[in-house]
């Protein structure tokens, strides 16, 4: 007879890619995957195994990054939260932690996912921003941008928006948001979607910057979708100014996802 697993929890975490080589444990690298079980099983004093929300790559940040184990010992929710954050690396906090019904899984509980692409848009380089914006010194459109990517929300192929390694069974997305929006120095392009293929937001965001330099026309965004072509799509934004913000789940959860305010990033 298989052993209770015990108690299932949920746990928010924020974190900046820089240092990491992305969420999921690699051998010989440091992960955030890896640095955030560890914490726990230092809490447990027994190995702790995460599955999250959603991962993310190299360089890549989270607002409100979302995972779920389960634990075979009794731990108060702050335990969780104080315990990891006492060994946890300077760059990768716990904000909560839940209690959530064995039903609950982090990644196919969740409705949809939600990104914020951050660019700075200036002529001089910055040394607080270097490794948390993509720096644009070319004037960029915003308006052309945000015109550009009103032609891909909807449902569809997005083979020209997903990178060549990517693993997903289906190239179909409900892109239900894209965004983009100026403060000062700062754009952010907000992307919602039922899910994402890999490096599908900083693709998209590819193709809005060149439209925003006027290198592209505006209907060159539903162009390069129709042609279902990752060749057509240009240059991969880089990862530095992507965010992860947060997962939506049922309101039955009762998760804190929806209470992260991205507007830190551009002054909303």
């Amino acid at each position: 007879m298989a052993e209770p697993r015990g108690t299932r929890w949920a746990l928010g975490l924020e974190y900046d890619g820089n240092g990491f080589c992305g969420w999921q444990r690699q051998l010989d690298q440091d992960s955030v995957q890896g640095v955030v079980e560890a914490a726990l099983s230092q809490v447990a004093q027994c190995p702790i195994s995460v599955v999250v929300a959603g991962r993310t790559d190299t360089g890549v940040h989270a607002l409100c990054q979302v995972v779920h184990f389960d634990s075979p010992v009794v731990r108060r929710p702050d335990a969780w939260v104080r315990g990891a954050n006492t060994a946890l690396p300077a760059g990768v906090a716990l904000r909560w932690a839940r209690v959530v019904p064995d039903s609950f899984h982090a990644r196919f509980s969740a409705t949809a996912r939600r990104y914020r692409y951050v660019i700075l848009n200036r002529r001089e380089k910055s040394a607080l921003w270097r490794n948390h914006t993509a720096w644009i010194y070319s004037p960029l459109d915003v308006e052309a941008m945000q015109a550009a990517a009103q032609t891909l929300l909807g449902t569809h192929d997005f083979s020209a928006f997903r990178a060549s390694a990517c693993q997903a069974k289906s190239p179909v997305r409900n892109l239900c948001q894209l965004r983009v929006v100026r403060r000062g120095d700062l754009i952010a392009v907000d992307a919602e979607a039922n899910g994402f293929l890999h490096h599908m937001v900083r693709n998209l965001v590819g193709v809005l910057i060149a439209i925003g330099k006027a290198d592209r026309p505006v209907d060159w965004a539903a162009e390069v979708l129709a042609s279902r072509d990752r060749c057509r799509a240009g240059v991969t934004a880089p990862p530095g100014g992507l965010y992860f913000v947060a997962p939506r789940y049922p309101a039955e959860f009762g998760l804190p996802v929806d209470a992260v305010d991205a507007g830190f990033l551009t002054g909303d």
